[in-house]
């Protein structure tokens, strides 16, 4: 066949601050994955036949070197939304302006799709669900890829094709040269800010929630995708990210000391008190510096003052303390979790919560791993577990509740309960469970579950 020539150079009309150079063109194929567009290094890789489809598939890349942004503009998007929703995103935006333009956009498709929608729901994959089925959004392939899809994944139909519909109304709305518009405007080439960001942002709320199963989720799914609404629940706790905390050390109080005055021993301390105390506790006993681990939870219905932390520390000057809260739908890493105190050091600086819980599993659990043995264990919380969206779930606070009858976790409300425990060492009562909401509530019925199977056991 024929080959042809291309010259992406003679592509203009970039309001951008596009530098003028030249540019290498590498033969690709028309199969997916076959051509690209590498704006920074100059390098266009595309067929040169001149078949039909050869000819849409260059016009596709040609497009991504007329109208696509530059490396700092989707750097710039990455503390908001994901790299591969940004990449998706902008491809539903090159076939939106290749069909305005004129070009038969369902040549885009290479017949793979149906074979890749179902790969992605036999590996349940879905967030590639989300992303590929947007990035052919406009080209047929999205059809192809649903029907393979439901073949494991049927119940995965509904919430796609509802967020098929939001792309695909938003992307019409615009007009061809909102679309294609790369004149700067406050930062931001224009078309790509009120296109593919929109998109984008989308699509990151749609990957960080659960796929919706019934009803009931699929109505809440949907009510996500409108603008300014709350995330959809994800079902799971965000990654635990522990801050890295400056300590500093404190001066030992009380119950710190190392030693304390007995009548028996072998270290013979304190001769002065053989005539000051009528006991006479002139021998040392070595003693435990009063310590534990407490877990505070930091998050918009809970608070932790430094004069609390303080007052903490005083009862357990060695205590291992940690707080947590996490920000809703966070894809950045922000800390979550930070040391406030540890081995007589506080920490010089009181991080303020994230809004959210999100991570209260993955807390507990590190938390427990760094108790030594018959260490207590104090969790100051009000009891409502929360997904990393910040939604209550009934089986993350099972999760935790498990945890806490596992591990004998002792439950406070506030640092002055915390205290208590410390103070006491004894297990808090299960008569104070119904003061810590659903992880109390699932706590005691727990208990009831035990004692209802430990009557019908009874000969």
């Amino acid at each position: 066949m024929t080959a042809g020539a291309v010259y992406p150079e003679l592509v203009a009309g970039r309001r951008d601050r596009d530098p003028v150079s030249a540019w290498l063109v590498k033969e690709g194929t028309t199969e997916r994955g076959g051509a690209s567009c590498d704006l920074s290094r100059r390098v266009l890789e595309v067929p040169l036949d001149v078949g039909e489809t050869a000819r849409v598939v260059r016009a596709h890349e040609l497009l991504h070197a007329r109208v696509s942004p530059h490396v700092e503009f989707l750097l710039g998007a990455l503390d908001e939304v994901t790299p591969r929703a940004l990449e998706c995103a902008e491809e539903a935006r090159v076939n939106a302006l290749a069909d305005r333009l004129g070009f038969d956009v369902g040549l885009l498709c290479d017949g793979s799709e149906r074979a890749g929608g179902r790969s992605v729901g036999q590996r349940g994959d879905w967030s590639e669900a989300i992303c590929f089925l947007v990035a052919v959004l406009g080209t047929g392939g999205e059809r192809e890829f649903l029907a393979g899809l439901r073949k494991s994944r049927p119940e995965w139909s509904m919430g796609l094709r509802a967020l098929k519909r939001h792309v695909a109304r938003h992307l019409e709305s615009l007009s061809l040269d909102d679309l294609a518009d790369t004149a700067i405007v406050d930062g931001t080439p224009i078309g790509y800010a009120r296109s593919t960001l929109v998109v984008a942002r989308l699509l990151t709320r749609a990957l960080s929630a659960a796929p919706p199963g019934d009803a009931e989720s699929l109505r809440v799914f949907r009510r996500s995708l409108e603008p300014g609404a709350r995330r959809a629940p994800s079902g799971r706790f965000a990654s635990l990210s522990m801050a890295s905390s400056e300590l500093r050390r404190t001066p030992r109080r009380g119950p710190a000391r190392s030693w304390r005055p007995s009548v028996t021993g072998t270290s013979l301390r304190y001769p002065g008190r053989l005539v000051t105390d009528h006991e006479r506790r002139m021998f040392a006993r070595h003693v435990r510096s009063a310590g534990g681990v407490v877990i505070v939870d930091q998050s918009g219905s809970m608070d932790l003052g430094r004069d609390d932390l303080a007052e903490l520390l005083r009862v357990a000057p060695q205590a291992l303390v940690v707080g947590y809260s996490h920000r809703p739908g966070d894809i950045q890493g922000l800390p979550n979790a930070w040391l406030l105190a540890q081995d007589g050091r506080i920490s010089a600086d009181l991080p303020p919560g994230n809004v959210g819980n999100g991570v209260d599993g993955p807390v507990l659990r590190w938390a427990l791993a760094q108790a030594h043995h018959r260490e207590i264990v104090v969790w100051i919380t009000d009891g409502q577990i929360t997904d990393s969206n910040d939604h209550p779930s009934l089986a993350l606070t099972r999760e935790c509740a498990s945890l806490v009858r596992r591990h004998r976790v002792r439950l406070a409300r506030d640092v002055d309960h915390a205290g208590e425990l410390l103070r006491r060492g004894a297990p808090s009562s299960s008569r104070q469970w119904g003061r810590f909401g659903r992880l109390g509530r699932e706590l005691l019925s727990d208990q009831e579950l035990s004692i209802f199977q430990a009557f019908r056991t009874t000969p």
